[in-house]
């Protein structure tokens, strides 16, 4: 170990090869393996178990009862080597629990920075999450999905593995989301469909009303018929903003699933 300031609880387990950064705080019956490093500042409150090759960034915050680390729920995985990499200063909250990768999906799960995750949430093997995301209490991340920066989870929510979740989306409380998200979309319902944008979560990030008003445009236009083949026809007009460029991109970007529509097609 390393940092002589941190605090460690004495009835806390620290595995042999475990890395402890500086001004790190380790509560009671804390858990801790030998291959986990732990960045300048974290606090683990109390009854926390962190396990594998799993990295948590500089002062995030784990609640206790959370499970970090321990292998896939995932029939393939066989044991081999995985890591969990947690980015800087997230807010863990009590019973979540967050897998390693697997060697099917790249061997990596990765969560960026600043996020929240509250109460019982899960995040499954191989999936990237981005920076300042918000799963509320009890959403399900499946294997492999794929969530944006600023993008919100509302509680109780479920996500089909290989989903993609664009950046800035918002999917509403008790919604099952089976297939991609644009960026900036606003789905909901228990077999989720695009009800419009994300429109507070666009205003909060600057984007003025006319660029709205385009991607409302646009929106509505690709919801007519097939939704790659009008972003395809899109793509090519010279004067995109860039919220739509970003919506498009996302659209002819590479992915096994089909799009939430307003429709609630592919």
């Amino acid at each position: 170990m390393s940092g002589a300031r941190a605090e460690i609880h004495p009835s806390a387990v620290i595995g042999d090869g475990a890395r402890i950064g500086a001004g790190v705080t380790i509560g009671p019956f804390c858990v801790i393996g030998p291959q986990v490093r732990l960045g300048e500042g974290v606090v683990l409150k109390s009854h926390v178990v962190v396990e594998g090759d799993t990295e948590i960034g500089a002062g995030t915050v784990v609640y206790p009862f959370t499970t970090l680390g321990t292998a896939p729920q995932d029939l393939k995985y066989r044991g081999e080597a995985s890591r969990l990499v947690i980015g800087a200063r997230n807010r863990i909250r009590e019973h979540v629990t967050m897998n390693p990768g697997t060697e099917g999906g790249g061997g990596l799960t990765q969560v960026g920075d600043d996020g929240l995750y509250m109460v019982g949430c899960h995040v499954a093997h191989d999936c990237r999450v981005g920076d300042r995301v918000i799963l509320v209490n009890h959403v399900a991340l499946a294997g492999h999905v794929e969530v944006g920066d600023d993008a919100i989870v509302g509680g109780l929510s479920g996500v089909h593995q290989f989903v993609r979740i664009g950046q800035g989306a918002m999917i509403g409380a008790l919604s099952m989301v089976t297939a991609d998200v644009i960026p900036y979309g606003l789905v909901q319902g228990p077999r989720a469909q695009l009800a419009g944008l994300n429109l507070v979560g666009l205003r909060r990030r600057g984007t003025g009303r006319g660029e709205i008003a385009a991607l409302r445009a646009m929106l509505a236009g690709l919801g007519q018929g097939n939704f790659r083949e009008g972003a395809r026809e899109r793509a090519g007009a010279e004067d995109l903003t860039a919220r739509e460029r970003e919506v498009l991109d996302f659209i002819l970007g590479p992915s096994d699933r089909s799009f939430l529509t307003p429709g609630g097609g592919a």
